[in-house]
């Protein structure tokens, strides 16, 4: 089969090459949709929207390892060989395609078609028949939606399908999805704040069995997704009307988290020592406390012990992926700290 390849559709350098993966390593193949939206957006426009929209979560490049258009296309993301980032803890035995459409749009025969070809494809690669899921079946999701959802359900046919009627909004009343903030212990929450502390609770939502509006995520950004599902919680408690509109009060969100979580003041950024502390044959606490500080922000996964005293090449290549995932540090991603580097890295 003709896939159109990232070079064609003009993807953008990984932004941190994806890690390889064996294909024998691949037993399940993901459908995904785009979430609750329609997709107007035609041809490469659409690869190019999703790589922008998935750079911008901090992520390589585009997560799904392929994308299916409305007019059968089949677009190249990570392919067949590189770790996608579409379902948590299934990225490496499951290949991921989205069918490029949202909300209630039908997929078209010639989508589900290509799809479908392009299981059979993977099939052969694997040499074994890879297990047909939706997103929702590897994470707490209303991806892929109803009707691509049933179409996986049903075998995913090539031909003579018959969609799913489509259930209506998410929201189930038809009312509006509540969007005001409440500020509880210094930390705001609803829809359009962000922080850790929202991420927080959207995982702690998926843990307990709330996440069935999440297309991705949870967080950083709140989400009428997050209102959903905070608002089926709230109903789980036996709160109702504007108690459970999807807005956290104090004292349903203690019940989530178990406390109340509070805005910590930030440590003062350590002043920066200067270039010549860090790189081949230094050793000194300096390498220590940045090697510490990128475990924490979650660019360690090169070291194997450590991190410092004595310069490595893990460091070096912890730093690269940091200064890569940050805007203003991509133009020289060389793996040595300068000022800019540090004071971004300790903010």
């Amino acid at each position: 089969m003709q896939i159109i390849s990232r070079a064609k559709w003009g993807a953008k350098p990984w932004n941190g090459t994806p890690a390889s993966i064996s294909l024998s390593r691949r037993t399940e193949f993901f459908v995904h949709y785009d979430g609750g939206t329609p997709i107007t957006r035609t041809g490469y426009a659409i690869m190019r929207a999703i790589e922008a929209e998935h750079r911008g979560q901090g992520w390589a490049g585009i997560g799904y390892n392929f994308v299916v258009d409305q007019a059968g296309n089949v677009y190249e993301g990570r392919g067949w060989n590189l770790q996608g980032a579409h379902c948590p803890n299934h990225n490496v035995s499951g290949i991921g395609v989205q069918i490029a459409v949202g909300g209630s749009q039908e997929p078209s025969a010639k989508a589900l078609a290509a799809c479908r070809a392009l299981y059979e494809e993977a099939c052969k690669k694997t040499g074994r028949t890879l297990a047909k899921r939706g997103h929702k079946d590897g994470f707490a999701t209303a991806c892929p939606g109803t009707k691509l959802y049933a179409w996986v359900k049903a075998g995913m046919p090539a031909g003579n399908y018959k969609p799913a009627p489509d259930p209506g909004g998410s929201t189930g009343s038809g009312s509006s999805v509540a969007r005001y903030q409440v500020t509880i212990s210094g930390l705001k929450y609803g829809y359009g704040t962000k922080g850790t502390h929202v991420t927080k609770v959207g995982e702690a939502l998926v843990k307990r069995g709330f996440g069935k509006h999440y297309t991705s995520g949870p967080g950083p950004t709140w989400t009428d997704a997050d209102t959903e599902n905070y608002s089926d919680f709230q109903k789980s408690l036996g709160y109702s009307g504007k108690a459970a509109d999807g807005v956290p009060g104090a004292e349903s969100l203690k019940k989530l988290l178990g406390s109340l979580p509070g805005n910590v003041t930030a440590k003062p950024t350590p002043p920066f020592p200067g270039s010549s502390y860090f790189g081949p044959g230094k050793n000194n606490s300096h390498i220590t406390l940045l090697g510490k500080q990128l475990v924490t922000k979650g660019f360690g996964k090169h070291y194997t012990s450590g991190p410092g005293p004595r310069w490595t090449d893990s460091d070096r290549k912890n730093v690269a992926d940091f200064q890569r995932s940050r805007k203003e540090l991509r133009g020289d991603p060389d793996g040595i700290p300068g000022s800019l580097t540090w004071r971004l890295l300790f903010s």
